[in-house]
């Protein structure tokens, strides 16, 4: 039977109850860091919904496997189904007492389905099981409008690529004037650094995670392979060798990842600050009215969204830095070391997520002063060093090039 005959398709959910919130939100600074699609999909709403669809599923693969009767596994996947009936405020509160938020989940949700059908809530699993599974299901989640937002960053550059190949600018080494370039050459870097950190992320393998007490699912005796790969299966995610409760191979995976995305919309980002300095001048956002205005000096204007695009994307590298540090991990369960991954990764998703958004919207507002760009060239230019087209070499070969990997990915996806 399929996860949709009991009505538990991942994603399949009713509406959350407008008293649940993201624990980390703030109405003065969320516009700025958690701007864009993806921070809604790792917030307390998103977590609580990917925990129920874990226990909803487990039921089902258990009942796969014929560990328990399908009305038992269709009354646990109803119950899942009404995410409005837990409170996330006080389950927050009562996983203090117990050390994570699953606990007190998975004690409400047997309470509501009540019954022989409670008694088989959460049954062969452990707390971990829940958060981990849970957490490789927000990523996925996640990893959806955050490749969406990067296409968006992408498109653009391959159209700047395309309409700039020609466009000669200086070229830049140690903040000097350098060589010529061209500004299409420029933007086709600046598309390839992008499109490779996609790749990645779109490359990850998010597994699921089922081990019980001690990684060995004994209490679901011979049957516990089957419900691993039915699990798996029916989440959407990838069946892991074994249980990976001390291996945190997934979870480096996945913050290497996002922070590949963040080191490459961070150099974009710093770029475009850079040639719209006053003095420079060779590109400029244009935004709404009134975008990018100074309190202090009116003339000013800004390029607010790659200032912003580059703040958030900062952050990034220290909460890599704490998910690699809390990698090493003891024995069968760690303590303290996995309960200290929750709180970077989210803000690691958030921060990514509007680092990304901040980026599609400067290129967006982006405008390109070819004539700024031909005065800068002739004012640094030396004798043994001409500024003819010719002096670009092989520029528009490379943007062609470029262009074509972008196009041929596209395809391929």
């Amino acid at each position: 039977m399929s996860t949709c005959d009991v009505g538990i398709e991942a994603g399949q959910s009713g509406a959350m109850s407008d008293s649940v919130s993201s624990s980390s939100s703030s109405s003065l600074f969320d516009s700025l860091v958690a701007a864009g699609p993806v921070s809604a999909q790792v917030d307390d709403t998103a977590w609580l919904r990917a925990m129920l669809d874990v226990e909803a599923a487990l039921a089902a693969a258990q009942a796969d496997a014929g560990l328990l009767p399908w009305e038992y596994a269709r009354s646990i996947a109803e119950a899942c189904r009404d995410h409005g009936a837990f409170d996330v405020r006080a389950l927050g509160a009562e996983a203090a007492d117990v050390g994570n938020p699953a606990a007190p989940l998975v004690r409400a949700l047997a309470a509501r389905v009540g019954g022989e059908a409670g008694r088989f809530v959460h049954h062969g699993a452990t707390s971990q099981d829940v958060v981990d599974s849970a957490a490789m299901l927000v990523a996925a989640r996640a990893r959806e409008p955050l490749l969406s937002e990067l296409r968006r960053c992408t498109d653009r550059l391959a159209e700047l690529a395309r309409r700039h190949a020609g466009t000669v600018q200086v070229g830049r080494t140690l903040a000097q004037h350098a060589l010529p370039t061209t500004f299409g050459l420029t933007a086709a870097g600046w598309l390839t650094a992008l499109d490779a950190a996609a790749h990645r992320v779109r490359a990850l393998r998010l597994p699921v995670q089922l081990g019980g007490a001690v990684g060995t699912l004994a209490s679901l005796g011979e049957y516990g392979p089957d419900v691993l790969a039915a699990l798996a299966a029916r989440l959407g995610l990838v069946e892991p060798v074994l249980p990976w409760h001390t291996d945190r191979t997934p979870v480096v995976d996945l913050a290497t990842a996002l922070g590949g995305v963040a080191a490459a919309v961070s150099g974009v980002a710093a770029s475009i600050v850079v040639l719209t300095q006053t003095d420079v001048g060779e590109l400029r956002e244009e935004g709404p009215p009134g975008t990018g205005v100074s309190t202090a000096m009116p003339h000013k204007r800004n390029p607010v969204a790659a200032v912003s695009a580059r703040a958030c994307a900062k952050q990034a590298p220290g909460l890599v830095a704490e998910l690699l540090a809390a990698a090493e991990q003891e024995s069968q369960r760690a303590a303290g070391a996995w309960h200290a991954e929750w709180w970077p990764s989210i803000q690691l998703w958030r921060v990514c997520g509007s680092a990304v958004h901040w980026l599609g919207e400067s290129l967006r507002r982006l405008r390109v002063d070819e004539a700024r760009m031909r005065a800068n060239l002739a004012a640094g230019r030396i004798e043994r060093h001409p500024t003819s087209v010719d002096e670009v070499g092989q520029a528009t070969v490379f943007v062609d090039r470029a262009l074509e990997a972008y196009r041929t990915g596209r395809r391929e996806r």
